[in-house]
């Protein structure tokens, strides 16, 4: 009897099973992650305003009004995200502020969505509260 050399059919479907199996599971982890990691640009974004709006506020009676550069009513703009649009979305007032990161491109799936950082009479807000958002 002579000994066949090499795979059978069936034992390279099974290679072929256990790969897709290893694939299915590490491809969406691995998605995961990199939406995690760019939602770590755009909280410090985020962080950026807050401390600018905190500087603007010791220095004058409202806190800014706008992103765009810094005159006698609002504050700088901050660094840019390829994934996340940056909006104030409530101007700044005496006692508060308002902004928003709209995920843009292949972060809309990230289950976060769009992240929010509010100031309202001294009580910071950032949304959305889930675990490991923020």
């Amino acid at each position: 009897m002579k000994k066949s050399k090499g795979f059978t059919l069936i034992e390279l479907m099974i290679v072929v099973a256990i790969v897709s199996i290893l694939l299915a599971i590490a491809i969406p982890s691995y998605n995961n992650q990199m939406r995690k990691s760019r939602r770590t640009e755009a909280k410090q974004i985020l962080s950026d305003l807050q401390l600018k709006q905190e500087k603007w506020r010791s220095n004058h009676a409202t806190y800014g009004t706008s992103l765009a550069p810094p005159t006698a009513s609002n504050i700088p703009i901050p660094a840019t995200s390829a994934y996340y649009t940056i909006t104030l979305t409530t101007a700044g007032t005496a006692t508060g502020y308002g902004y928003t990161a709209t995920a843009i491109g292949s972060q809309v799936g990230d289950s976060c969505g769009n992240l929010t950082l509010a100031m309202a009479s001294g009580n910071v807000a950032k949304g959305p509260g889930t675990a490991g958002c923020w």
